[in-house]
């Protein structure tokens, strides 16, 4: 589950780790109150408005209605609410959004910690994530931090260090001090970032998050370590431990599609293909998605059933998959084990005619128990669905149709 930068920051600060403080707002005019507010809180008299959305490069994207940037520098508060006018409800796009990009419904006002007039304080880059390889949390960090990060690993990959951490006693002293030398600092900084190292870790093991990316970690004149953003995913699986994260959720910042497919107890995600999937079991959702693509196609969602794959849930699973206009076939792939297969033909029968008029062609593979009832009941039902035995033979079919 992802959630906003302030919310993120408020996990953060629980731990220990030294933030950008600031304040959400919903509305121009609260925008111009929350200003004030920070003011009294931290002395700031300049603010960075931010958008308030689940993408990255924010501070490079662009505001469609008004030309404006996800992240401005607002010098005084008499410039608050006008920069917030030319953020809030307009639509956000940026390098890791989709289409007219996200629409923004909040901003945070936080203090500026650049200090007008003083150098330009050091940017770098950190986060804590699993690397796959190993099964070990690792910690990256950079001296290269800020908006050009992705280019920083991409052209100069020697300028992003690793710190993996052994899971039997977690991340140690050293460790921390490492980072921070290789990060170049010295002095009070130096064991500020040893400090900053060690809370971040413990706020991404406390809140079972699978990322902590903070771009970028600053270094103010004063030798003082501040996360300035805040990009955090939280383990779906850890939210029945975690009721105070699973409140953050913000269900506006999801596709609506994958949020109906959730109320349906289906595992749903959308994708950018033309090929739907609907099949039961992850494993054989991976390998018949690789089948897509071997047959020239590209797989318009993952969708698995589950083990309980009867008519209603069948006919719902349809019924999403439709709602893509870039779906041109659907290819359903269920191995029964548990289920039969029989049961779940007839639910694809009795799907299609509920449904109505499905105008893509729809390729049905059924292996396992009662498999060759269940192709009977496909080719006797008159409607326009392509039975398949073979794995081969569905990615045949699939070619088939697409060309």
């Amino acid at each position: 589950m992802n959630i906003h930068e302030y919310q993120g920051k408020s996990l953060l600060k629980k731990y220990g780790v030294a933030i950008q403080e600031g304040i959400v707002a919903e509305t121009p005019q609260q925008a111009v109150d929350v200003a004030k507010q920070l003011t009294e809180q931290t002395g700031t008299s300049w603010y960075v408005v931010k958008a308030q959305i689940h993408a990255g490069g924010r501070g490079k994207g662009t505001v469609t209605e008004t030309g404006s940037r996800g992240v401005v520098l607002a010098k005084g508060i008499d410039k608050v609410e006008e920069v917030a006018k030319g953020i809030l409800g307009g639509h956000l796009v940026t390098l890791q959004t989709k289409g007219n990009g996200k629409k923004v419904n909040k901003v945070l006002i936080a203090q500026d910690v650049y200090y007008p007039g003083e150098a330009q304080p050091e940017e770098f880059y950190m986060s804590v994530l699993m690397n796959r390889e190993t099964g070990r949390n690792i910690i990256m960090y950079s001296t290269e931090g800020g908006m050009d990060i992705e280019h920083v690993a991409e052209h100069t990959p020697h300028l992003i260090f690793k710190e993996e951490i052994d899971p039997k006693v977690g991340l140690q002293g050293f460790q921390a001090r490492r980072i921070a030398f290789n990060l170049g600092l010295s002095g009070e900084a130096f064991k500020q970032m040893v400090k900053f190292v060690s809370s971040l870790y413990a706020a991404y093991e406390g809140t079972d998050a699978s990322m902590f990316e903070i771009n970028p970690v600053l270094k103010t004149s004063d030798n003082r370590i501040i996360a300035v953003d805040a990009k955090v995913n939280i383990d779906d699986s850890s939210l029945f431990r975690h009721k105070d994260i699973a409140e953050m959720h913000d269900k506006s910042e999801e596709d609506p599609t994958e949020l109906e497919a959730k109320a349906a107890g289906l595992n749903f995600v959308k994708l950018d293909g033309n090929v739907g999937c609907m099949v039961n079991g992850a494993g054989l959702a991976m390998a018949t998605m690789d089948i897509i693509k071997f047959s020239g196609g590209s797989p318009a969602n993952f969708l698995d059933v589950g083990g309980t794959a009867n008519a209603e849930r069948v006919e719902k699973a349809f019924r999403i998959i439709l709602k893509d206009p870039n779906v041109k076939a659907i290819l359903v792939n269920i191995f029964g084990g548990i289920v039969r297969c029989d049961r779940v033909a007839q639910g694809i029968v009795d799907a299609y005619k509920n449904i109505g008029n499905i105008s893509v062609p729809i390729i049905v593979r059924l292996q396992g128990t009662n498999a060759e009832e269940a192709k009977k009941l496909i080719d006797d039902s008159g409607l326009k669905v392509l039975s398949a035995v073979l794995l081969k033979e569905a990615a045949e079919r699939v070619k088939q149709v697409l060309q």
